[in-house]
């Protein structure tokens, strides 16, 4: 199991955010933006937090830092590191499992990403075998995409996806993110797409817009 950084909203939660952070940065990276995040008057919650693996990134000359997988070039969405990939989504599968061995149901958690963190959230939460709260994906894109249309689970058809992505993305292009909204959307999936004026980054608006669309979820999976 990841090492993780965990915060609850309050005794007994009954709803989990698992948020997967960028390339080089680590579970710390999103845990200051909870308060933002957060009514007053929802349940509880378990916001998880995890540190992906070191491993060497080509890109960087080698250099060991946190990661999810490798990137190999500029090019991202080419030359995909298949096997890193693969094995971040069954490390995500495991925090998963151990929400729901802690009490909360596949309907009840929330996936987050940021960046490598939205591309792996994508990949593994529209593979996963049981109904997710929803999935979220900020500043990324989605990696083994025509692997996607039969790999993908049944059960996740309809999940709630948030796409949100800065027009001025000089590290994941707005494109890439376009892409991945237009592809899904080809193979039926519903998304909420939301374009924003800034760089490789969250913003004001984008934190406001995701705190609703976690409003809505927990206000349907509360029924």
């Amino acid at each position: 199991m990841l090492e993780c950084v965990q915060t609850e909203t309050g005794p007994n939660p009954r709803f989990a955010v698992i948020w997967l952070h960028g390339l080089g940065a680590d579970g710390n990276d999103f845990g200051p933006i909870v308060p933002e995040l957060v009514a007053r008057d929802w349940p509880p919650i378990r916001f998880v937090f995890p540190h992906a693996p070191r491993r060497a990134i080509t890109i960087n000359g080698g250099m060991p830092m946190r990661a999810w997988y490798d990137i190999t070039g500029m090019e991202i969405a080419q030359r995909q590191d298949e096997t890193g990939i693969r094995a971040s989504i069954v490390e995500l599968e495991a925090l998963i499992a151990r929400e729901v061995e802690r009490g909360i149901p596949e309907s009840r958690i929330l996936l987050i990403g940021f960046s490598q963190g939205a591309a792996m959230v994508l990949s593994g939460g529209l593979r996963h075998a049981r109904r997710l709260a929803g999935i979220a994906a900020l500043s990324g894109y989605l990696p083994l995409d025509q692997k996607l249309i039969t790999e993908r689970s049944p059960a996740n058809a309809d999940v709630p996806i948030f796409i949100g992505h800065g027009s001025v993305d000089p590290v994941v292009p707005q494109m890439l993110g376009m892409l991945a909204r237009d592809f899904l959307r080809g193979l039926g999936y519903t998304i909420d797409w939301h374009g924003y004026p800034m760089a490789h980054q969250v913003c004001a608006e984008e934190i406001a817009d995701l705190r609703r669309w976690i409003g809505d979820r927990i206000a349907a999976g509360s029924d």
